[in-house]
């Protein structure tokens, strides 16, 4: 390998860091606790659902900075090469001044027990920073990932909206006052070599696609980490000793979105945040699904490629993008081959995935005006809850109202995600109502055999995945609320 440094360089508040001794599984949390005594930091629910915890994490994006809160009790150390961290300590000004936030937090009573509270100024900090005057709606979805347990939202989220009118360019704002400083400094860091730190507990960051290639090559059995929102959790909460990790978060080659009239590329380390307002746009039923994975924090960290790659039969894209039709593409310092996503499923904890391969992108064809696309996750909770099964549907019919093209798939009902085939193969060529559709319900008992577990009982999973159809077909016919095509409702 060539190019190698020994070391990860980023900017904490407003000093440098450089760390050439560091474990592949240290997070940011203990980082910033223990070895910084940083302890407005909170450690609360240990696995990205609390946001007490919250900091944010700017980086190069181009030649913009994008900050972005996320969570500090998942967070690796080693994805943090040429970011810029920023905690709640850095917030006030020198002279001992509350930020506008924290003040409004004061001034409107938001604050109770208080352990939650700089999660929230960093979430509301976030939101401050990237929305002019937000609106209850924006408000409510910064805080999605904040969980309080004695205050109450509403104080929290009247002092948002009185904090809106305070803009950066009005008040000093620390990030805003050293922001060229920090744009110069990322880019200097941002080299394009590899780092490699550590012989027995193994840290990688690659330079570049090429080099994570050469590096899976040499240790296929690596660990993979772009967004470590499930990662993160065999570290706390299972207790595992992971090496070598491999942190790709920083290659921009695969953070790229390209569009075009075929359909939409998304690089394996596109991140929810950063799919969302194309997919919105194209598929907005998918951009109603991404609002409801985790909170804000998940979404600036966990990647599409890495839903994808981790094969979990609850993961909420693979339901989506299999209904679309969507391809994979694997690389490895082999090549690179496509596969339709269905078939990289292959049993639970398996994936058609050979040594040393990795998912590189994956490739969604274009809508067309006449298709019919949704997508249904249901969960206890609506916000920040895993499914007990997300359903997909689409559907193009012909002149004659018959079944053209039918696909759907469904997770949580299986040991992976997969496509309901036997159901459309009752329903294609058939008129599109609800005779037909009772024919695929009926037919969907041979697709699946689901489980019962803590989640759902396989008995409300098989019922549920039926109503789901019949949803699809009053929604697409117009029997229920008043929807366009390409709707639906997550």
């Amino acid at each position: 390998m060539t190019d190698e440094s020994r070391a990860i360089r980023f900017i904490l508040n407003d000093r440098t860091v450089t760390l050439d001794d560091v474990g592949p599984t240290t997070t940011l949390l203990d980082y910033l606790r223990l070895s910084r005594r940083l302890t407005g930091t909170k450690e609360g629910c240990a696995e990205g659902d609390c946001g007490a915890c919250t900091v944010l994490v700017g980086r190069l994006a181009g030649d913009e900075l994008v900050y972005e809160g996320v969570n500090a009790c998942i967070r690796f150390v080693g994805s943090l090469h040429a970011t810029h961290v920023v905690t709640v300590e850095h917030l006030a000004a020198k002279d001992g001044a509350l930020h506008p936030v924290q003040q409004a937090l004061v001034d409107y009573h938001g604050s109770q027990c208080g352990f939650c509270t700089p999660g929230f100024v960093m979430s509301l900090y976030g939101l401050w920073l990237s929305k002019d005057r937000p609106g209850r709606a924006d408000i409510e979805k910064a805080l999605q990932g904040n969980l309080c347990r004695c205050t109450g939202y509403e104080p929290i989220v009247r002092a948002a909206e009185a904090v809106g009118a305070a803009r950066p360019d009005a008040v000093f704002d620390p990030i805003l006052s050293m922001r060229d400083r920090v744009r110069t400094e990322l880019k200097t860091i941002k080299t394009g070599e590899t780092i490699v730190i550590g012989e027995g507990q193994r840290l990688v960051v690659p330079g570049s696609v090429a080099a994570l290639a050469e590096v899976l090559e040499n240790h296929p059995q690596a660990t993979i980490v772009a967004g470590s929102t499930d990662v993160g959790l065999w570290v706390t909460k299972q207790m595992r000793q992971l090496s070598p990790v491999v942190f790709i978060n920083g290659l921009d080659a695969l953070q790229e979105i390209t569009e075009t009239p075929d359909g939409l590329t998304l690089g394996a380390g596109v991140t929810y945040s950063a799919a969302y307002p194309t997919l919105a746009r194209l598929y907005p039923a998918f951009g109603r699904l991404i609002d409801r994975i985790g909170g804000d924090q998940v979404r600036n960290m966990g990647t599409i490629g890495g839903n994808v790659a981790n094969g979990s039969p609850i993961g909420d894209t693979p339901p989506a993008l299999i209904a679309l039709g969507a391809r994979l593409t694997l690389r490895s310092a082999k090549g690179t081959r496509v596969l339709p996503l269905e078939e990289f499923f292959i049993q639970y904890g398996r994936q058609d995935r050979q040594p040393g391969e990795f998912v590189e992108s994956l490739f969604i064809p274009a809508a067309k005006p006449e298709d019919h696309f949704a997508v249904y996750k249901i969960s206890k909770r609506r916000d920040e809850d895993i499914s007990a099964l997300c359903g997909a549907f689409h559907l193009t019919l012909d002149a004659q109202g018959k079944v053209a093209t039918l696909r759907i798939a469904f997770g949580g009902m299986a040991g992976t995600p997969k496509r309901a085939a036997q159901a459309e193969a009752a329903m294609i060529g058939r008129t599109w109502n609800e005779e037909t559709v009772a024919l695929g319900q009926a037919a969907l008992a041979g697709d699946y055999q689901p489980l019962t577990d803590w989640r759902a009982s396989a008995a409300y999973r098989s019922l549920t995945a039926a109503n789901l159809l019949t949803r699809f077909l009053l929604e697409t016919t117009g029997q229920a609320a008043e929807l366009t095509r390409f709707t639906g409702a997550a």
